[in-house]
């Protein structure tokens, strides 16, 4: 059903022969009678005119009480403020609600993809121009009533599309226990900051394991995923009684090399020191996530990146539309090889496979269902959160080899990107270190990943919490990891 104005409708401002020319573009050239040409063009000037309409209606703006949290020194850090490389976008200072009590004290940076008011934002691209949020996201505005001190935007990786931590336009950000290597991303300042030890909390945001594979490289923890978390009950230290189960595709996929294996069975097996029942499961499907995953991010990444989003309520970044549309052939070219490949791609599935989409959500709900299965079974499953430690960064420039800049960030999510498809919280937890495969006199963090049902946010807290209240993860290792492979059948 149509929505018309009651006003008379000119359609002098549609060319003849529009409605045609629109079919064309997917392959309809016989679609309308030539009798019917010009009523299909009136059709089309009314919702011309409604469109026009909508445009000249004043844009809904969320309130930012800049009285209240007032924004101090903002200002883009020179070099020798940056930290891990180029770890920061912006620094300055939002002081939290003084009555604020469960982040009272502590420190918060935003990845660059969270508007806050009044603070230009990157993006990790100069492929477009930098825009200013007119509001706080509403994630901001809770931090602040919590209490905490929001200290600066970090860096993120090229429009979020990269799990490594040199496609930023703003510059490379290094692991903070090995210059040189990858923080990960898309999250890739945040990590460096919290990891280092410079910020105590960094908020991200995770579409296929951006903030957990930054997390796991840096050695710090933690992606709440889809749900509510109960942050007003104290966490508990004992798993006795629990069951937990080590997901045997997790470890077996040919990426995963045998050191990150051996220090995340090693550090499973103390669950049974601390009273858990600890078993190998196996689910097959968890193979498929990888792919499933890939065709719907190629999709609904593409649909992102026309602005095309659809299909949720909320508040949009009208801003950043502006600053963004239309892509041209002096923008595209400056984007990096990962969202140049996600909008190729996806314009190709688009156009070849249009009805594999649906199949891709009716096959992720398989996944949803058999992950449901196991959790009657056992509390929670674990897995190396990434098959490897982190990689060196490169030294990219435009016009260098797209698949060279891709191939670093190749299988990382391959056990983080399913879980955003079925909606499992997920956490990393650092358990380790394990050798870098091109250095092996650097030490870089190993990430276990802890998931649980849905809504069971509660129970990764407690099983992590458990986990680090009994060992120190910077000293624990892989000792006697060939026990632990017979012990879980591995």
């Amino acid at each position: 059903m149509s929505v018309f104005f009651d006003s008379p409708i000119n359609d002098e401002s549609i060319p003849e022969g529009e409605a045609e020319l629109l079919l064309s573009g997917i392959g309809i050239t016989e679609g309308i009678p030539p009798s019917e040409s010009s009523e299909y063009r009136k059709l089309l000037a009314a919702v011309h005119d409604v469109a026009e309409h909508v445009l000249e209606l004043t844009d809904y703006i969320a309130p930012t009480d800049t009285q209240k949290y007032p924004r101090e020194s903002l200002h883009r850090p020179s070099q020798s403020e940056q930290q891990y490389g180029n770890a920061w976008a912006h620094k300055f200072r939002i002081n939290g609600n003084a009555s604020g009590i469960l982040l009272r004290g502590k420190s918060v940076c935003l990845k660059d993809n969270i508007a806050v008011s009044g603070v230009p934002q990157f993006f990790g691209t100069d492929a477009i121009p930098a825009w200013t949020p007119s509001s706080d996201a509403t994630v901001v505005q809770r931090v602040l009533e919590a209490g905490s001190t929001i200290v600066g935007t970090t860096i993120c990786e090229n429009f979020c599309n990269s799990t490594s931590s040199f496609t930023s336009a703003q510059g490379t950000v290094h692991n903070p226990y090995a210059k040189g290597f990858s923080a990960g991303g898309s999250t890739s300042g945040g990590s460096a900051l919290v990891g280092g030890g410079v910020v105590d909390i960094a908020i991200g945001a995770d579409q296929g394991g951006s903030i957990r594979v930054p997390a796991s490289f840096c050695g710090c923890k933690y992606t709440p995923l889809h749900g509510s978390t109960n942050y007003g009950t104290e966490l508990q230290s004992s798993v006795s009684g629990m069951k937990i189960g080590v997901l045997l595709e997790g470890f077996e996929h040919r990426l995963v090399d045998e050191t990150v294996k051996d220090v995340v069975l090693n550090a499973a097996y103390k669950f049974r020191q601390l009273g858990a029942t600890v078993e190998q499961v196996s689910l097959p499907l968890h193979l498929e996530g990888p792919a499933i995953w890939t065709i719907q991010q190629r999709i609904a990444g593409t649909l992102g990146l026309m602005g095309l989003s659809h299909g949720r309520r909320g508040l949009f970044s009208t801003e950043f539309e502006a600053a963004r549309r239309p892509w041209s052939n002096e923008s595209f070219p400056k984007l990096f090889p990962s969202t140049k490949n996600t909008i190729i791609n996806g314009l190709s599935l688009m156009k070849n496979y249009p009805g594999l989409y649906a199949k891709t959500m009716n096959v992720a709900q398989q996944l949803r269902d058999s992950y449901e299965k196991l959790f009657q079974r056992y509390d929670i499953i674990l897995m190396p959160t990434t098959p490897f430690v982190a990689p060196p960064n490169l030294d990219w420039q435009q016009g260098d080899s797209p698949t060279a800049a891709l191939k670093p960030s190749m299988g990382i999510t391959i056990n983080t990107a399913i879980f955003d498809v079925t909606g499992h919280p997920a956490m990393t937890l650092p358990v380790g270190f394990a050798a870098s495969n091109v250095d092996l006199s650097v030490k870089l963090p190993v990430g276990m990943q802890l998931v649980a049902g849905l809504w069971q946010e509660q129970k990764i807290l407690d099983v992590g919490f458990a986990w680090e209240s009994a060992n120190d993860w910077k000293k624990v290792g892989s000792e006697d990891s060939a026990e632990k492979k017979v012990a879980f059948k591995l």
